[in-house]
């Protein structure tokens, strides 16, 4: 990767060389000071770090300089070898250079080479005592070898540096402890990108206007390359010596997985980004390999994906550690190797990624590899048919459009253990002969409607079961009862406002979401199933269905009546029906393995909270219609769900008095995560014992006391995450100030979407030392000192804004600049 990446001089990257110099100038300290450089393989790490190295200002500025890449396999007598040789050079002319093995005299280097490891301790001590010193060690791959190689080093004083560079952020956080001290390299922006590419084709600046034809292909090219230094040098390298004619550039981006395999042009990409891999322990290959299952540019969601592998068999509980939680930390570690890259940093995670992508080329990389390994087949446009082949997984496009005689012929239906839709789903996708599938992933898919569900109830192996998004699905069949296997039903954002009886029979059912859609209505302009207005028209709806808008999908005869029994009838007869929650059971008091349960409505009855109480397994809970009349027993039945870790509340009708949730007598105590919505007029005095809250939203709380609010919330030890929504608080006066006395210690992300009324959002010195990120969405008027003392916040990373008034704009400028830490300013967009 180096050499092809020195091949051209560094574009792209001259604030990440400066901060990098002015982080290793010498500044007296009382220890060493360890930076580290970390990123994906292909980001050029080395290349800058060489760069920073051979800088006259660090050539100046220290006696002595080695520069050593930490081999493979690991022998630390040649590492402490290579540094004594290199901080044994006498030469001025030496003085930069990284490989001196030419340089030395040879008596020097023949007695080095036969030095014992404590011989080259005691040299290496000898060497550095007194001197201000440098030391890269390049392309570290685990905590151990900088152990091993640390221990061995005398006690470094204030004086010296050393910097590393790895691909993985644990290691990075390893070596230097202080984040600060930590450097990620990212991929190019769009123009570094375009003029590095131009510079490997053509060697000058040009203006691509005179190559009109092939300027679609360049995107093209950069696109798939994504940023990634050593693709583009490698791509562009190629191309440089080929004809520059469109269709030659276009062949090439058609057929990277080829040329990748296949092209010796390219294989320094192929080697980088394959070592990568290659330096995965065997379980974290398998979940790699198995995110080739996704198009390309797919965002994946963190939920959807660990809850997959759980269900695959990928992670298993080890001495009372969740499955859940072990496959959250596999999903980490590859994020912390870079090997899948976070989508978007969420305000709604402290973790701060909710979902992931993979970068093209290690795609590609993910790809091959599980061809190899006949895991993955994808059924796309212009894949192979007739195959027959034996795959574990699955995975149909949208681009493809065969029919049921090519499926069946495409692979072994009998042998997968996964199908994975993307776009439309046709009903011969799911065969009776699926007889070992774990996992029936439909998430967001199109033209799905009831009866296409049937015969899943006799795929007895399933495990995992996805129909969110698919709004066309409006009950499940009581087959579904006989799937005693499953562990997570996803019906989040379908129209199903009732689960089966036989529901209460899936006895391992751990994860069940539901709810939030929108509601269902008989009324002229709702939507309902394509055909079934013309079928129930003639027998027996009402003339003023006659004008709904129609859905995709082939719905039957059967499909209408239940669509009548299920769904219209009932909701006619006690309006209790509303997608936005779901009605359970009676019994289900019996899935006493359930972990998640949302989102739940219980305005019916108290016979379901009656149910409720008695899972207690449960972590996770949302819940909706609350009121006066049921909510006493709901806040008893709290009292049993100990182990409550995330809890959301919607409440319905107004506040009693006292307002609602006050008869919460024992919280549960391991609660991070609370929403509430609806209204309160002031917060239970139960939340101030929430001593391990993380996440708080209130929404439509309409809560009156605004500082006796801020008093409580601003005391909590460990609340990190803090949204306030519309009508958070009541009257058209609301000032909230962030005090010394409750100073939200923890407070990271701070997000005000539309409080109404809201006049003034001040800080006091000492309040909220840690907030990061401060979302604002709403209106400042023409006010221009909504907010202050944001110079006061020294964590203060970003300030973002959805109002666009230049007076509160340049206010809030105003105070950002005064702030030490340099938070930026951006405009708000989801």
């Amino acid at each position: 990767m180096a050499s092809a990446l020195e091949e051209s001089q560094l574009v792209g990257r001259e604030k990440e060389k400066s901060n990098m110099i002015k982080l290793l100038s010498y500044q007296p300290s009382q220890e060493l000071r360890v930076i580290s450089v970390w990123g994906m393989g292909g980001l050029g790490k080395t290349t800058l770090v060489k760069d920073v190295y051979q800088s006259q200002t660090l050539i100046n500025m220290f006696e002595k300089r080695a520069f050593v890449t930490v081999l493979r396999p690991f022998i630390l007598k040649e590492l402490l070898k290579s540094l004594i040789m290199q901080l044994t050079a006498e030469s001025s002319e030496t003085k930069g250079t990284t490989d001196l093995r030419n340089d030395l005299r040879p008596e020097t280097r023949n007695k080095v080479a036969t030095m014992g490891a404590h011989s080259l301790i005691e040299e290496l001590a000898r060497l550095i005592k007194g001197k201000k010193c440098l030391i890269v060690l390049d392309d570290l791959s685990s905590t151990t070898e900088w152990d091993n190689i640390i221990n061995s080093f005398p006690k470094l004083d204030g004086a010296c540096r050393i910097l590393v560079t790895t691909r993985e952020h644990s290691i990075a956080k390893h070596c230097s402890g202080k984040q600060d001290n930590i450097c990620e390299l990212k991929v190019l922006e769009d123009k570094e990108a375009l003029d590095l590419f131009t510079k490997k084709i053509f060697k000058e600046a040009i203006d691509w206007d005179n190559y009109p034809e092939l300027i679609e292909e360049a995107q093209l090219i950069l696109k798939k390359c994504n940023g990634l230094p050593l693709a583009i040098v490698t791509i562009g390298g190629f191309l440089a010596n080929q004809p520059k004619i469109a269709v030659e550039w276009r062949k090439l981006i058609e057929h990277i997985s080829a040329e990748l395999e296949m092209n010796p042009g390219l294989e320094a990409i192929r080697t980088i980004l394959g070592k990568s891999y290659d330096g995965l322990p065997y379980h974290l290959k398998s979940c790699f390999l198995y995110m080739s299952i996704f198009p390309e540019d797919h965002k994946i969601s963190r939920r959807r994906l660990i809850r997959r592998w759980i269900a695959e068999g990928y992670s298993r509980e080890i001495r009372e550690k969740p499955a859940e939680e072990i496959s959250d930390s596999y999903f980490m570690k590859l994020i912390d190797r870079s090997m899948i890259l976070p989508s978007k940093k969420s305000v709604h995670s402290r973790e701060g990624i909710d979902s992931c992508h993979v970068h093209d080329l290690m795609r590609e990389i993910g790809i091959s590899k599980s061809t190899e390994e006949h895991l993955v087949f994808r059924l796309e446009e212009g894949c192979s048919s007739n195959t027959q082949e034996i795959v574990r997984h699955l995975a149909i496009s949208s681009n493809w459009k065969g029919d049921k005689v090519e499926y069946e012929s495409a692979v072994d239906l009998s042998r997968i253990r996964s199908l994975t839709v993307f776009g439309e789903c046709r009903s011969f996708y799911i065969s009776e002969k699926m007889r070992l599938l774990r996992v029936l992933d439909l998430e967001s898919t199109t033209g799905l409607v009831n009866h296409h569900l049937e015969h899943i109830g006799s795929l007895l192996h399933l495990k995992y079961i996805s129909l969110r998004g698919c709004d066309g699905i409006y009950h499940l069949p009581d087959s579904w009862g006989n799937l005693l296997q499953l562990e997570t039903l996803d019906i989040k954002g379908t129209r199903i406002c009732m689960l089966p009886q036989t529901i209460i029979k899936l006895r391992k059912l751990q994860h069940l979401f539901g709810g939030e859609l929108e509601p269902f209505c008989v009324y002229p302009d709702e939507r309902i199933p394509h055909d079934m207005i013309e079928i129930c028209v003639a027998c027996c709806a009402p003339t003023c269905l006659k004008d709904v808008e129609f859905l995709d999908g082939d719905p039957n005869r059967r499909d209408v009546c239940t669509f009548w029994w299920h769904v219209v009838f009932p909701t006619l007869a006690s309006r209790r029906l509303d997608p936005r929650g779901i009605v359970l059971p009676k019994g289900v008091r019996k899935l006493k393995s359930l972990h998640t349960l949302g989102l739940v409505n219980i305005a019916g009855g108290k016979a379901i909270l009656r149910d409720v109480r008695r899972l207690t397994q449960l972590r996770k809970l949302a819940v909706r219609g609350i009121s006066k009349k049921n909510c006493q027993e709901f806040c008893s039945a709290l009292a049993d769900l100990s182990r409550l870790e995330s809890l959301s509340v919607e409440l319905t009708g107004s506040s009693s008095p006292n307002g609602l949730l006050d008869d919460v007598s024992t919280p549960p105590p391991n609660l991070q995560s609370l929403k509430l919505s609806g209204t309160l007029v002031k917060v239970p005095e139960w939340i101030g014992a929430l001593q391990n809250l993380v996440k708080l939203y209130l929404e439509e709380t309409e809560l009156s006391d605004v500082d006796g609010t801020m008093q409580v919330l601003g005391k909590l030890p460990n609340l990190a995450i803090l949204r306030l929504l519309k009508n958070s608080f009541e009257g058209e006066e609301c000032r909230l100030t962030f005090r010394q006395e409750a100073p939200f210690l923890c407070l990271m992300v701070l997000e005000l979407y539309y409080v109404c009324g809201l006049e003034s959002v001040e800080y006091e010195e000492g309040a909220a030392p840690k907030l990061e990120l401060l979302r604002f969405c709403g209106r400042g008027g023409e006010g221009d000192s909504l907010f202050s003392g944001l110079a006061s916040l020294p964590k203060l990373k970003e300030f973002e804004q959805d109002n666009f008034t230049y007076a509160f704009e340049a206010n809030v400028q105003a105070q950002l600049a005064k702030n030490t830490n340099g938070p930026m300013f951006k405009r708000y967009s989801e």
